[in-house]
């Protein structure tokens, strides 16, 4: 009897061992994967003057994150340029290419630029990314500017609507730098601040 309770003890104390295991790694597995849905999402810019890689932010500014990935999925900065920048400003572009020729979008996407502020994404400061558009804030499609200073006038406020900040570079400033300080002049359709070399975009891509 006694032999018979301690192979009985034995067997329940390997038991409750293998569920206490299987409990946390499954807890593990869970938080692993809640980690990584978490991570913002990064775009690698490879141009003619070099790379950069810029963060989004879906869960400050959604509907701006999911349309600028969208174009990047679909190829459409690939063989665009920046066609105006400005050293004291911004560097903008995606919405031509070389031969000056505007690139087709999709719809405009709605402006969230006081959206994503109340939510604590960034303002227009140094490095940041944020969409490019007309005077009519819900009017943003492909374009994007990059911020070279910090430009707090952009920012959005209950008086004005700003322009939405979804991103900001996280690797290769010294290349947007670059960019920042080339000559410009007149070029295609613009009398002002085009590169006099001509900034391409060879790809961009969502990294794995």
């Amino acid at each position: 009897m006694n032999t018979f309770l301690q192979n009985f003890s034995r067997t329940l104390f390997c038991c409750t061992l293998v569920l206490v295991f299987s409990l946390l790694g499954f807890n593990t597995s869970n938080a692993q994967d809640t980690t990584k849905s978490s991570v913002a999402p990064q775009v690698k810019f490879a141009t003619n003057m070099g790379d950069f890689v810029v963060e989004v932010y879906p869960d400050k500014a959604p509907k701006t994150a999911e349309n600028f990935l969208q174009y990047v999925r679909d190829k459409h900065y690939d063989g665009t340029i920046f066609h105006r920048v400005i050293a004291s400003f911004m560097i903008q572009g995606g919405g031509y290419d070389a031969r000056y020729i505007e690139r087709p979008t999709r719809a405009p996407v709605m402006h969230e630029g006081l959206e994503a502020l109340n939510k604590g994404g960034p303002r227009n400061t140094l490095g940041t990314i944020a969409m490019a558009r007309t005077n009519a804030p819900h009017s943003a499609t492909a374009q994007f500017f990059i911020n070279v200073v910090d430009n707090g006038f952009l920012d959005p406020s209950p008086q004005q609507p700003g322009y939405t900040v979804f991103g900001k570079v996280v690797s290769g400033m010294d290349v947007v730098n670059r960019i920042r300080a080339i000559p410009t002049g007149f070029g295609g359709p613009f009398p002002t601040d085009v590169p006099k070399t001509q900034v391409v975009i060879k790809s961009a891509t969502v990294l794995p």
